[in-house]
């Protein structure tokens, strides 16, 4: 039996379905989020291994607790599931939109770290890692980058992420005590449904799982509290 289990939410598909892929062939126990049972059993067949499918909405609560219910021990979770719905600037954007993507991108996140929490203390090396983006940063996105298209666009999706930086930073303040690492990724821009413009990307899901990996597996003396970017660079907040 794998000694080591993870969960990846919104592993179905994309950068959490490669996620998966990677820690089971790092001989972990993966529980593939997914909440679409169909969706879900075909990512764990395609990833075999130590894959099992755990149905997982982020926004259903009873859901949520009917999950944790299952899982006694977790040495990593990765809160990989978000949503993109539009690329609309702040002033083009309703308010249902920005309680949609909070829902999963922000509570969702919350929800399920919370949910999980007593099976993280179980592990002796318990690791968090919140799949944010670089387009949340402030500092980049207050100076020129060409990653990002001018006009403050994807407003629900950016400040979504920008939410997540916060908590990332809270969670790893207050779990310190419990040895739990608690850090950000920034993927980069992968060819992924997210939105219209990650549709037409280049960018391999499978690159940017491997800098989730590497949060996943940290040492006891790595950081926590952090923001990096696919390629183990910082990333400023």
């Amino acid at each position: 039996m794998n000694d080591r289990t993870a969960l990846v939410t919104g592993a179905n598909k994309g950068i959490g379905k490669e996620i998966a892929r990677l820690l089971a062939a790092e001989g972990f126990a993966v529980y593939v989020g997914s909440r679409d049972a169909g969706r879900g059993r075909a990512a764990v067949e395609e990833i075999g291994g130590g894959a099992r499918l755990l149905v997982l909405d982020v926004t259903d609560p009873d859901g949520i607790a009917a999950a944790a219910d299952q899982v006694e021990r977790l040495d990593v979770l990765v809160n990989n599931a978000g949503v993109s719905p539009s690329l609309a600037p702040a002033t083009e954007t309703g308010t249902d939109e920005f309680r949609r993507t909070y829902e999963t991108n922000v509570f969702g996140v919350a929800a399920v770290t919370n949910a999980f929490l007593p099976a993280l203390r179980r592990s002796p090396h318990p690791r968090i890692v919140n799949i944010s983006s670089g387009t949340g940063s402030l500092t980049w996105s207050t100076r020129p980058n060409p990653q990002f298209a001018p006009g403050g666009g994807a407003a629900a999706y950016r400040s979504s992420k920008a939410a997540l930086n916060a908590l990332t930073v809270l969670y790893a303040q207050t779990l310190a005590e419990d040895g739990i690492k608690v850090n950000a990724l920034a993927p980069g821009l992968r060819a992924t449904d997210l939105n219209p413009r990650a549709a037409g990307a280049s960018g391999d899901p499978a690159e940017a799982a491997e800098g989730a990996v590497r949060l996943a597996l940290l040492p006891d003396d790595g950081p926590t509290g952090a923001f990096f970017s696919w390629d183990g660079t910082p990333v400023p907040w």
